[in-house]
C-alpha cells in the first residue's frame, strides 16, 4: 500500500471526471458535510476506504454534545453555546483553541437541527451528566450506539444526490503551483488508481491513532496501550499536511478511555461511574477521582499493577448500565461478575478483603474523599464488577485550522481550497488527555463537518457574485 503523497500538476489521464467538493472519509464528519452541501445544491463525492461507512463513530456510543438544538429546547433544558463553551474551556483549563471552542459550540445546535431535518430522530440522554458538562446536552438516537448513528447518516446521504465511493483509499493529493488541490487519487482494491478533479477538498479522514509510528512519536504514553479506534485512522491528513507546509496543533491531545472491558474489548459506559460506581485496583483500593473523566482515567488505570482495574457498582447502577447496548454485549460475553459480599468481591478482584472493606467504608455520602471525589450515596451489596483496562480511542490533535475549518499554513495563512474537520484537524481538547470533555470527538466531527460545508457554501456565493458582476 502506497504512502499518502502530494504530487504537483495533474494526473496524466485524459477526460477526468470533475466534482465541486471531494470529501475524504465518510464518517460522521464527512456525511454531515455532504448533507449540508446537498441542502445548498452543491455536488460532492465522498471517498471511503471501507466497504461501508464506519469510522471511529461506529465504535463510539454515538452521543453528540450540542447546545440550543430544537430537541434540547423542547425538553425544557436551560443551555446555550456560551455555557457549552465555558464547559469545554473549563475541562481544558483554558488551553483549548478559543476560536474553535466558540465556532463548534455555536454551530452544534444548528448541526443537530440540520441532521434532524434529514430524518435523524435525536433525544437527550437523561439520568446523569458526563464529567465536565453542566447541562443535559448529549444527543443520541434511540438505539444509543455509534453504529446506529452511522447507519442513519448513511441512509440520509443515500437519499440525496451525493455519491459515496467505498473501497477507495485516497493516497494522492494533486496540487498546482499555488498549493491549490486540483485532483485526488484513490486506490481501488485491485491496486489501480482512480482520479477526480475538484474545486475543494475536505479532509474528514480522522486522526493518527492507528499509525503505530506516529503514536509512538507523538503519544509515547499510549504507545503500548490497547487501541480501540478504527484502523483507518492512519494519519493521512497529518502526512499530507506536512508535505504542504501546513501547521499542526494539539498533537498531545487524545481521547483515552479507562473503561475498556478486558479481555473482551468492549466499551463499558462511564455511566456506571457517574452513577456512583468506583474503580478498584488489585490492592483493593481506589486510585483516582473517577469523576474527572474517562479519558484521563485511561492513564490512571494503565498505571495500576497489570494495567487493569475493576469497575465496581451496585444494583441501582446495574439497572442504568443495562440501558446501554455496549454494556449488554459485555454482560452477554461474560464480563460482568457478581459478588454477594465483600469477601466474594475480593476473591474476584484478587485483593485483600480487609483492604477492600476499608475502601468501601471510606465512601461516605457528603464527605469529600482524599482524592477530591464527593459521593452522593453509599454502595450497597450485592456488588457487580467488570475488569477493565485503559485504551486509546482517537487522537484530538491534527492539522491547524481556522474557525471556518480552513487548513492553515505554518505562517497562519489558509491554504487555497483545503479544509479539514473532525479528527483530521486539531480539536477542542487542548494538548493533553485530561482536556477531553465527553463527546468532544463527535462535536468536532458533526459541528466541524457542518462548518466546513458552510465555508464551501459561502465561497460559492462569493464566486457567483463575482461572476454576475463581471
Amino acid at each position: 500500500m502506497s504512502a499518502p503523497i502530494v504530487k504537483r500538476g495533474l494526473p496524466g489521464t485524459a477526460d477526468l471526471p470533475h466534482v465541486s467538493v471531494v470529501i475524504v472519509g465518510a464518517g460522521a464528519c464527512g456525511l454531515t458535510a455532504a448533507l449540508a452541501l446537498q441542502d445548498a445544491g452543491i455536488d460532492c463525492v465522498l471517498l471511503e476506504r471501507d466497504a461501508a461507512p464506519r469510522g471511529s463513530t461506529a465504535l463510539s456510543s454515538g452521543f453528540i454534545p450540542a447546545a440550543a438544538s430544537a430537541v434540547q429546547r423542547d425538553a425544557g433544558i436551560d443551555d446555550n453555546p456560551e455555557r457549552f463553551a465555558a464547559d469545554i474551556l473549563g475541562k481544558t483549563e483554558g488551553t483549548a483553541a478559543p476560536h474553535l471552542v466558540r465556532a463548534y459550540s455555536e454551530a452544534s445546535g444548528a448541526a443537530i437541527d440540520a441532521l434532524a431535518r434529514h430524518g435523524l430522530e435525536f433525544e437527550i440522554l437523561d439520568g446523569f451528566l458526563y464529567p465536565g458538562h453542566t447541562a443535559r446536552r448529549m444527543h443520541s438516537l434511540p438505539e444509543r450506539t455509534g453504529a446506529a448513528l452511522m447507519a442513519a447518516l448513511e441512509r440520509a446521504v443515500a437519499a440525496t444526490d451525493a455519491a459515496i465511493l467505498t473501497r477507495t483509499l485516497v493516497r494522492e493529493l494533486w496540487v498546482d503551483d499555488d498549493a491549490r488541490v486540483v485532483a485526488v487519487g484513490g486506490e481501488r482494491p485491485d491496486g489501480t488508481m482512480e482520479y477526480l478533479l475538484c474545486d475543494t477538498v475536505l479532509l474528514a479522514c480522522n486522526g493518527f491513532g492507528g499509525n503505530a509510528a506516529l503514536r509512538e512519536a507523538l503519544l509515547p504514553e499510549m504507545a503500548e496501550a490497547v487501541y480501540g479506534g478504527h484502523e483507518g485512522n492512519d494519519g493521512s491528513a497529518l502526512l499530507w499536511g506536512r508535505q504542504l507546509d501546513a501547521g499542526e496543533a494539539d498533537l498531545g491531545g487524545y481521547q483515552g478511555h479507562g473503561s475498556w472491558a478486558s479481555p473482551h474489548g468492549i466499551l463499558i459506559s462511564w455511566a456506571v461511574i457517574m452513577d456512583g460506581g468506583v474503580q478498584i485496583n488489585r490492592a483493593g483500593q481506589r486510585f483516582h477521582d473517577e469523576t474527572h473523566g474517562y479519558s484521563e482515567a485511561a492513564v490512571h488505570v494503565l498505571a495500576q499493577p497489570g494495567g487493569v482495574a475493576w469497575n465496581v457498582f451496585d444494583a441501582q447502577t446495574l439497572a442504568l448500565a443495562r440501558t446501554f447496548p455496549d454494556f449488554c454485549e459485555a454482560e452477554a460475553a461474560g464480563a460482568l461478575k457478581t459478588a454477594e459480599n465483600v469477601d466474594a468481591l475480593a476473591a474476584i478482584i484478587g485483593c485483600d478483603a480487609a483492604a477492600l472493606r476499608a475502601t468501601f467504608e471510606s465512601i461516605v455520602p457528603g464527605v469529600t474523599a482524599p482524592d477530591g471525589r464527593q459521593f452522593t450515596r453509599a454502595l450497597q451489596a450485592p456488588w457487580y464488577a467488570v475488569k477493565v483496562t485503559g485504551a486509546l480511542f482517537h487522537t484530538q490533535g491534527g492539522l491547524d485550522i481556522d474557525a471556518h475549518c480552513r487548513v492553515l499554513r505554518e505562517n497562519g495563512t489558509p491554504l487555497p481550497n483545503l479544509l479539514a474537520a473532525g479528527g483530521a484537524a486539531r480539536g477542542v481538547s487542548g494538548n493533553a488527555v485530561w482536556g477531553y470533555l465527553s463527546g468532544n470527538g463527535l462535536l468536532s466531527a458533526v459541528a466541524g463537518g457542518h462548518i466546513a460545508a458552510q465555508t464551501v457554501i459561502a465561497q460559492r456565493s462569493i464566486s457567483n457574485e463575482k461572476e454576475s458582476t463581471a
